[in-house]
């Protein structure tokens, strides 16, 4: 990918809020290639960022060439937890992760990320798999989002 005119805020660097957008393509992408994009429509799903946190460490700026690498670090009840790790020339510039939520198009009744899981493993044949261990880092986080203190409710939920 390339950093584009319209990416760029006044300080001619990538704006934050086009990281967000990048990322969002890229997953798109990460779910074309492993048959979520497919289920998603056919069952009238949608995905809803629920929550996300993002680290700067460099700046990219107009024409500069970079990579985003998307993974799943994992799931539980309600989200997916997705990595996406901005690189130029191999050096880390951005880690953004988001908690990625599933709605019913039309009725918005959550979607399990088991269920989810269950239906890709079977559609490609293959036995159905645990969440992966969460990275230290992002399990931490991950617990601070399943309680907002003032409003006394789950942020995630």
């Amino acid at each position: 990918m390339r950093v584009l005119p319209q990416d760029l805020d006044f300080m001619m660097v990538v704006n934050n809020g086009s990281y967000q957008q990048i990322m969002d393509v890229a997953g798109y992408r990460q779910m074309g290639k492993n048959g979520g994009l497919r289920l998603a429509t056919k069952q009238s799903w949608i995905g809803v960022v629920a929550a996300s946190t993002i680290r700067f460490r460099r700046s990219l700026r107009l024409w500069d060439r970079f990579e985003d690498t998307s993974r799943v670090l994992g799931w539980d009840d309600r989200v997916f937890y997705i990595e996406h790790r901005i690189t130029r020339r191999g050096e880390l510039y951005t880690r953004g992760v988001i908690c990625l939520r599933f709605l019913h198009r039309r009725s918005r009744e959550r979607i399990s990320p088991h269920e989810i899981v269950r239906l890709l493993a079977q559609q490609q044949g293959h036995a159905v798999p645990q969440s992966p261990e969460l990275p230290l880092d992002i399990a931490e986080w991950a617990a601070t989002l399943n309680h907002d203190v003032t409003a006394n409710e789950s942020v995630v939920d």
